[in-house]
């Protein structure tokens, strides 16, 4: 016992916390993407199950269990950046199709990293649907 609570300890003092990007391309436009990441009635389609917004407080529930997030970045149409876990969300269009480019960064410990991306892969997936493509 007293070396796996070694072994755990030691994972946490050598854990690293890591940022990465995923893009996701969207045939919707800016403005409507724009909509999706800062409204309650469009948060609660895709991103979580309850939103309440107090200028920028953002109180998110899930499963009975509520997070606090801070809007620190609002340029309409272009980023929406949560002091929380620290993610961002950045929309770009593409010089050469057009499409609209939504960028997640996030922030975890290095070995969760895959975890999140399929984490995020679902919620853009619900993301994609709800603004049709």
């Amino acid at each position: 016992m007293e070396k796996l609570n070694f072994l755990l300890r030691l994972k946490q003092i050598t854990m690293q916390r890591v940022s990465f990007n995923i893009e996701f391309l969207f045939k919707a436009s800016p403005t409507i993407l724009y909509k999706f990441l800062t409204t309650p009635s469009c948060l609660v389609r895709w991103f979580c199950e309850g939103v309440d917004i107090t200028g920028d407080t953002y109180t998110f529930e899930w499963n009975g269990f509520e997070e606090t997030a801070f809007m620190i970045d609002d340029i309409e149409e272009e980023r929406v950046r949560f002091q929380w876990e620290d993610y961002e969300f950045r929309i770009d269009t593409s010089p050469v199709t057009n499409e609209t480019i939504l960028i997640v960064t996030d922030h975890c410990d290095d070995d969760e990293v895959d975890e999140q991306k399929d984490l995020w892969d679902s919620q853009i997936g619900k993301l994609r649907r709800e603004t049709g493509g």
